[in-house]
């Protein structure tokens, strides 16, 4: 029997009406669903936003995908899921993987997809787009992205924030995702380089625990989690709409 087809699809940011119309079309008539945990106890976010339009005899199945930073862990995870996919594939069934925002931004499904490939380099792949969480925050917040020949920058914040100071010092719009427990010494460089009165923040776009904070300086003092899901959008460069 030949292999089915895997849709990789990006839900979005977390507005159920956010996802597109391919996506939703898919989803009402694919047989296996596939959402990505961080933990076993918990529940998937992907599952919540796409829920209402997976297929009502569509099965669910639930990997776990956990945060860390071991590289060896990481990469047993995506091979055990990879596997887990193919086994379903191989019935000839298609399979449906949800991923927050797009699916090949920053997304778990990239590394899941290249394990896949390796395992049956003849599968039929279909990625579905999804809209970031960036584009969400601009609109939620009316925040231009970009505008003339002025660059965009998208920076994943690591431990070292030399990346966002040279982002920062370019020019331009500066687009922070993956902020984490790192939100205060990102609100300590966007004070230095004195344009933390020209960014907005925003968490969990779209969800019913969504925080949109357009005076940053509210945010000192947050726990880790404030860093979570969220993202940083910066002007570089004083304007208004």
């Amino acid at each position: 029997m030949s292999l089915g087809k895997f849709y990789g699809m990006g839900v979005g940011p977390g507005d159920p009406e956010l996802l597109t119309v391919k996506a939703a079309t898919i989803l009402g008539r694919c047989p296996h669903v596939v959402v990505p945990k961080a933990k076993a106890e918990g529940g998937s976010v992907a599952l919540e936003i796409a829920g209402r339009y997976v297929h009502k005899e569509a099965t669910i199945h639930e990997l776990v995908f956990p945060m860390t930073m071991d590289k060896a862990a990481l990469s047993r995870s995506w091979k055990e899921s990879a596997r887990t996919i193919a086994s379903l594939l191989e019935t000839g069934a298609d399979v449906c993987f949800l991923t927050l925002g797009d699916a090949l931004v920053y997304s778990t499904y990239i590394y899941l997809l290249r394990e896949l490939k390796a395992i049956a380099p003849e599968l039929e792949v279909v990625t579905v787009p999804g809209i970031t969480s960036f584009s969400a925050v601009a609109a939620l917040t009316g925040f231009p992205l970009g505008e003339g020949k002025e660059p965009i920058t998208i920076v994943p914040t690591a431990d070292d924030l030399t990346a966002v100071r040279r982002a920062v010092e370019t020019g331009g719009t500066v687009v922070l995702m993956k902020i984490g427990k790192r939100l205060g010494e990102i609100l300590d460089l966007l004070e230095e380089t004195g344009v933390i009165d020209d960014a907005v923040f925003v968490q969990r776009a779209g969800q019913p625990t969504e925080r949109v904070e357009l005076d940053l300086r509210k945010l000192r003092g947050e726990d880790a989690q404030a860093g979570y899901l969220s993202v940083i959008l910066v002007h570089t460069n004083r304007r208004t709409l």
